[in-house]
């Protein structure tokens, strides 16, 4: 795809591709690439889970609001996908985006703690309730990925690629268990991994720095695919070699605002090398 064109043709295409274990390598072949590692998101690049996200997320808000609505005598105003969850949900790590979603609102609660029961009002509590709903329909519904994603990730570790996976969900091994994906990765950093080691979720870098540093490899030889304006955000602040934007929602002009380098509907629009000569060209550019 023309990296220049702001309206990518959308593919959702979930069938899964035989997935290998991570290791694959191929005797010979074309030359190396000019990176050394790939840090992907989970949720909406690999995953299509999205969709049962922002499901879960209405739910447990429309609950809490119309709750509010008629304690408070205002109006019920409903959450919606594209206005609520994609502006301040989408990316965050959970109770980050519980809290920028209630600020949206002018609704400041207490932060609360893991410990809280899930009746309280307490952005903890809801963060959690919506974790039991979102496992709920994952259980229902299932897991299924992007095929262009698997095969991209399928070419590179053929041509030596490290590849890991930054996701600020707290379900990736489920979610990864689910769809059979696990063994491409051989880094994961999650929401787990940003709570323990303290570290700042997107749109700061850090998630995507864990990976790269677990995996071995310096930012400025990693290139980051993400979904969410939030992620691009942190992909372009972390001073990658180049962050792609995969603009599954009709918004590949609010992900190149945010820093994307190249923005693609779905990774099958794309090749590898159409991507090493994208990460050429912008070290040419630095100087």
């Amino acid at each position: 795809m023309d990296p220049a064109n702001d309206q990518p043709a959308q593919n959702t295409d979930s069938r899964s591709p035989a997935i290998p274990e991570h290791g694959s390598t191929r005797v010979d072949g074309p030359p190396r690439l000019h990176f050394e590692a790939a840090i992907f998101d989970m949720d909406g690049v690999v995953t299509n889970t999205t969709a049962a996200h922002s499901k879960a997320w209405k739910q447990i808000f429309d609950e809490y609001l119309k709750v509010r609505a008629e304690s408070h005598e205002e109006a019920f105003v409903e959450f919606t996908h594209a206005r609520d969850y994609l502006g301040f949900v989408d990316g965050r790590p959970r109770f980050d985006g519980v809290e920028a979603f209630l600020k949206s609102r002018g609704i400041i609660i207490p932060r609360g703690s893991p410990e809280d029961g899930l009746g309280s009002e307490t952005v903890y509590a809801l963060g959690s309730r919506k974790n039991v709903v979102f496992n709920q329909i994952i259980e229902r519904e299932g897991v299924s990925v992007f095929g262009g994603t698997i095969a991209m990730i399928r070419e590179m570790l053929a041509r030596d690629i490290k590849v890991g996976l930054a996701t600020s969900s707290y379900n990736s091994s489920a979610i990864l268990k689910r769809a059979g994906a696990a063994k491409l990765f051989e880094t994961i950093v999650d929401g787990l991994d940003l709570a323990v080691r303290g570290l700042k979720g997107k749109p700061e870098p850090d998630i995507f720095r864990a990976a790269a540093a677990n995996l071995g490899v310096s930012s400025d030889q990693t290139i980051v695919f993400e979904d969410a304006v939030s992620g691009v955000k942190a992909g372009m602040r972390g001073g990658f070699a180049l962050t792609i934007g995969i603009a599954r929602e009709n918004n590949a002009r609010e992900l190149r605002e945010n820093g994307a380098d190249m923005v693609v509907g779905d990774l099958s629009e794309t090749t590898l090398e159409q991507i090493d000569q994208l990460v050429q060209d912008k070290r040419t550019r630095a100087g």
